[in-house]
This record gives structure tokens, sequence and C-alpha cells, in this order.
């Protein structure tokens, strides 16, 4: 079995409580952890069905869940992050859906430290191999920073 199988299925790996990524699961989905963490925080949320690829797919209803569920993790975020790591500056909320064909939402923070020829940029013009390198691979260095953003959500759920 490869231990790193629940990538390959992320919503059914978290559907079925496989995902070690998710943090919490909310009305619409899933909040996990982002993979990579070169921006410290970064997270996800997950529809809950990966049938579905479009918000478009979705009832009215649905939307609006998925919707608050996105509203509800950057808020997350940006609370945790602004207490932990240094020089945070806001959120960045996206959905775009161009590689996974499932629907999801990227919840980037972003800070007054990053290169200044990016820090005004999208995410995606970071260089290719950060996106891969060891040094920002999701690991238990993270785990303050997950455990911070997972009480936020449940702050916020009241």
């Amino acid at each position: 079995m490869v231990v790193d199988a629940w990538r390959d299925d992320r919503i059914g790996s978290a559907l079925r409580g496989e995902n070690p990524a998710v943090m919490r699961r909310l009305e619409a989905g899933f909040a996990v952890i982002g993979d990579v963490q070169f921006l410290p925080g970064y997270s996800v949320l997950l529809a809950d069905d990966p049938a579905v690829q479009r918000l478009s797919e979705l009832p009215r209803s649905g939307r609006l869940a998925f919707l608050a569920d996105m509203d509800r993790l950057g808020e997350a975020v940006e609370r945790a992050c602004r207490r932990a790591e240094t020089g945070f500056r806001r959120v960045n909320l996206e959905i775009l859906g161009n590689a996974d064909g499932f629907l999801h939402a990227h919840v980037w923070p972003r800070y007054e430290w990053e290169p200044a020829e990016l820090v005004r940029r999208p995410v995606w013009l970071y260089p290719r191999e950060m996106w891969g390198e060891e040094r920002y691979a999701l690991g238990p260095r993270h785990d303050r920073l997950r455990e911070a953003i997972g009480e936020e959500l449940d702050r916020l759920a009241g």
C-alpha cells in the first residue's frame, strides 16, 4: 500500500476519514491544510462530492454553503496566521479548477516578507521548483499552525 494513496482520491479519502490533511468537516466540504507551505497556513476547501467539478453544478443552497465554508476557512486562516506568522498581510481566496477536476477553493495567506517581485502577484507565479521542494512540504513542523486554524474554524462555527 502506498503511504500517500489518499492524494489520488482526496475527497473520497476525506469522506472515509483517511485523508490526514483534513482539519475539519464543514457544511459543504472539508477544510484541509495544503501540501505545500511556502506560504505558511495555505489551506484548501474540498467540496464533499467528488463528482462536482464546478460551483455552478451545485444547487443554489449548495453554492451558498460552499461559499460560506470558503469564507469561514479564509477567516480562520487569517486569524491564525495573523497571530502565528510574522508579516501577515492578507488572505487570497481562489476557485480555479484548472488542474484538479473537482470543486475546491484555495486559501492563500500572503506576507510582507514575500519576494518584492511576487508579493503583489498571483501565487501561481512562484517558481515551479518551490512547489516540490522538501523544505516546503507539509510536515510535523506545521502542526501548531494547523491546530490554530482548526481552533479558529471551531470558534467561527457558532
